[in-house]
């Protein structure tokens, strides 16, 4: 994950890699096959990490509006070349030539942050914290905005570091979701 957050997928060779972490490039290659492979086993590897983190603050007591604001602590990246957010662009970047296996495994990943969102909003309407909003529709929305912010803050856009987009986040929950 270092590395192609380093170096991007691009920049990294079999060979390269295999000396990083004591294999052969044919060792590599033979449980990878394509460094496409490599990647998105790589970001799913990541996600799984996220998602337990994502699990553990669903599961903690508290209000919703807590539950949001860990959510999207846990989905903003901590500045330029966030590591988990270098995977997710060199996934976006080859989406368009994935195979049908890949774009499954892709969604799969988006899917969980959304449904888990999804519990969140609509955890936070039946309690009377948020307004009467289609949980659905606002996760996607919300999720559209944090990708868009994100990927700013992952590659360093001046005027979108992490304080400004969670400072733009809050308004935009202010707006639709607060009483």
């Amino acid at each position: 994950m270092d590395t192609i957050a380093e170096r991007g997928l691009d920049g990294l060779t079999m060979a390269g890699l295999g000396r990083q972490v004591g294999m052969s490039s044919g060792h590599l290659l033979y449980y990878f096959g394509t460094k496409d492979e490599l990647l998105l086993r790589t970001l799913e590897w990541s996600e799984g990490r996220l998602g337990a983190e994502r699990g553990a603050l669903l599961a903690r007591p508290g209000t919703a509006r807590e539950r949001l604001d860990g959510y999207v602590d846990v989905y903003v990246p901590d500045g330029p070349r966030d590591p988990h957010w270098t995977l997710w662009l060199e996934v976006w970047n080859r989406s368009q030539n994935a195979d049908d296996d890949a774009r499954v495994r892709q969604a799969a990943i988006e899917g969980a942050w959304h449904r888990d969102l999804v519990a969140i909003l609509a955890e936070g309407v039946s309690r009377g914290e948020f307004r009467a909003v289609d949980a659905d529709r606002t996760a996607h929305r919300m999720r559209a905005l944090l990708d868009g912010f994100s990927v700013h803050v992952a590659v360093g856009i001046p005027g979108t570091g992490r304080a400004q987009v969670l400072s733009h986040v809050e308004e935009f929950i202010a707006e639709t979701l607060l009483p």
